[in-house]
């Protein structure tokens, strides 16, 4: 009897992977989470991890919440789950927030640190680096008063970060994809409905297996 092991997917993002629902901030179902419908339409023989965090940013220190900055969790997070055939990074919304005032640039050296860590974190089936594919997160569109709240003068910027994220990809060797031509922000101008989380995944899966493969 061959038995195959399970391609492994660690999905490593904020609320717009957590599932935050626009407008009522509760949370979709994880068969409507992009997560969920990836591990549904790629099959049995992957197995699809789901790490959102509301509010969590690259780099930066949230002064009204813990645990938000992926710098120091992100290498705790990789060798909880090890060993991990891909990393999928969508982050670099929150960096965004105005009292962090973070500049799509500083975003990107976030990722960048990011990206770093994971290369150097030795959580792959052969103690090296997974891949990783890091996914620039939607750009902001007309948002609610809550979201314009925490988002003052953001949105330039938010438009700003696939240019400087694919940049930082190019210099590390990873792969990089843009989702907003993919999916478009729902109601509150930040966040993705069900329609845009079923979107992404289903455009993520032949990029899943032709980074990673098949069970093997």
């Amino acid at each position: 009897m061959i038995v195959t092991r399970e391609k492994s997917v660690l999905c490593f993002g904020d609320s717009n992977t957590w599932g935050y629902i626009p407008l009522t901030a509760g949370r979709l179902l994880r068969k409507e989470r992009w997560p969920g419908v990836l591990q549904e339409s790629l099959g049995e023989s992957y197995y699809v991890i789901e790490e959102g965090l509301n509010g969590r940013s690259t780099v930066f220190e949230e002064p009204f919440r813990d645990g938000r900055n992926a710098r120091t969790t992100i290498l705790a997070v990789l060798e909880s789950h090890a060993p991990i055939d891909l990393l999928i990074i969508m982050l670099g919304t929150n960096d965004l927030k105005h009292h962090l005032n973070a500049s799509a640039h500083e975003s990107a050296r976030g990722i960048s640190a990011l990206l770093q860590i994971a290369i150097n974190s030795a959580t792959s089936i052969d103690k090296g680096s997974p891949k990783i594919l890091v996914i620039a997160p939607p750009r902001f569109g007309n948002m609610s008063e809550l979201m314009a709240h925490h988002f003052k003068d953001a949105m330039a910027r938010s438009a700003e970060l696939p240019a400087q994220y694919e940049q930082s990809c190019a210099q590390f060797g990873c792969s990089f994809i843009d989702c907003n031509q993919v999916v478009t922000v729902a109601e509150d101008g930040i966040h993705l409905d069900a329609h845009g989380h079923r979107k992404l995944a289903l455009a993520l899966v032949p990029i899943v297996k032709d980074l990673i493969g098949d069970a093997a």
